[in-house]
């Protein structure tokens, strides 16, 4: 799932945040507290649910063709004018959308010793800690992750799946055939918005790369000095994240240049365009920059499932979106040799997509 860095990196001390929190110091830790520039606005005017793009994906699914018809255009305006959309009667049993916030949370609340049985080593993604530190100075999220790779089966790391809670590996394996489903056929509905063949992209992704990863959010005494999780796109062609029943409303994205705060929808599950299908598409569809803000008394789960194409795939623009009036605007490269930039940068917006832009020739004179 991710390289293993060449030398030893220097992380530094990283304070665990549910210890932090057990421990209530009266002033958040140096490498917690952002810079102004980056400090969160928590008092923003909520939109109204109806801005916020929702997509019945039975109507999708088994609807009449007018059903079919107005949800299709729901869907290529979400991923044209947002870059996500929350999905509604997606398919997926509620008993198990349960059962994996049950076992993820049951992890995220062993001690800590047992959850450091299986450590994110740095400079990796897959693990229980921190991932995307890569100096001793680095600012730190105040969150905890636990990620794991799930699809091929040789980027899994055995190693990292817990004993417990109980049914955590099971469960997680069930949960995650489910949502592959989804996304394959979330990517059949965006293919023919965008006048492509529905199997374009399972054609195209080879056997894709899935990952998962959860991340805990404990409560936070001064939210609007710290990040949940920093500013940053996704790496993967569509990204499914499923927000914890009763969470604190923590997932914002940044929408004609505001960041906006997106209220749950019971069951629902949040979809975004990850970088991927932004170069497929020619930037046509846009993946969408978002972050993670904490809340004072709440705490907050979020699970997070990626799912990109197989690491040899050659990635560019589809030729079907290239013309004179919308050149070509980023290279060629496998998703490899791009997943291995992406997760040995930090998370910093939208700076990782660079790697894939043409960079323009023009000069003024």
């Amino acid at each position: 799932m991710a390289p293993v860095p060449s030398s030893p990196i220097k992380v530094g001390h990283i304070d665990d945040v549910q210890e932090l929190r057990k421990a209530k110091p009266t002033t958040i830790p140096e490498r917690f507290v952002r810079d102004m520039n980056e400090r969160p606005t928590l008092a923003i005017a909520l939109p109204s649910l109806s801005d916020i793009p929702i997509i019945n994906f039975s109507r999708l699914v088994n609807g009449s063709k007018d059903d079919y018809q107005t949800e299709s255009l729901q869907l290529a305006r979400a991923c044209k004018e947002w870059g996500f959309f929350q999905v509604i009667n997606h398919g997926i049993n509620l008993s198990l959308i349960e059962s994996i916030e049950e076992v993820a949370k049951n992890f995220f609340m062993l001690p800590l010793e047992e959850k450091q049985k299986y450590p994110m080593a740095p400079g990796t993604v897959q693990g229980y800690g921190q991932a995307f530190v890569f100096s001793e100075d680095q600012k730190l999220d105040w969150c905890n992750m636990f990620a794991l790779g799930i699809e091929p089966p040789y980027i899994r790391n055995p190693k990292l799946w817990p004993i417990k809670p109980t049914k955590f590996g099971e469960t997680v394996d069930v949960y995650s055939r489910e949502v592959r489903k989804l996304c394959q056929n979330l990517l059949k509905y965006i293919a023919v918005t965008l006048g492509l063949k529905a199997d374009i992209f399972e054609e195209m992704f080879g056997v894709a790369v899935q990952a998962i990863r959860m991340n805990y959010y404990p409560p936070c005494s001064r939210p609007d000095l710290v990040l949940g999780l920093s500013p940053h796109s996704d790496g993967s062609a569509l990204t499914v994240l499923q927000q914890g029943n009763g969470s604190s409303v923590g997932l914002q994205i940044l929408k004609d240049n505001k960041w906006v705060p997106v209220q749950p929808i019971p069951n629902a599950l949040v979809i975004n365009i990850g970088d991927t299908l932004e170069v497929l598409t020619n930037g046509k569809y846009k993946s969408v920059e978002h972050r993670a803000v904490t809340h004072k008394e709440k705490d907050r789960l979020s699970i997070v499932t990626f799912y990109a194409p197989s690491y040899e795939i050659e990635l560019g623009p589809m030729p079907e979106l290239v013309d004179e009036k919308n050149p070509c605007n980023y290279r060629r490269y496998t998703h490899g040799e791009y997943n291995k930039h992406y997760v040995t940068n930090k998370l910093q917006g939208k700076k990782t997509l660079e790697f894939a832009k043409i960079k323009s020739n023009t000069s003024t004179v």
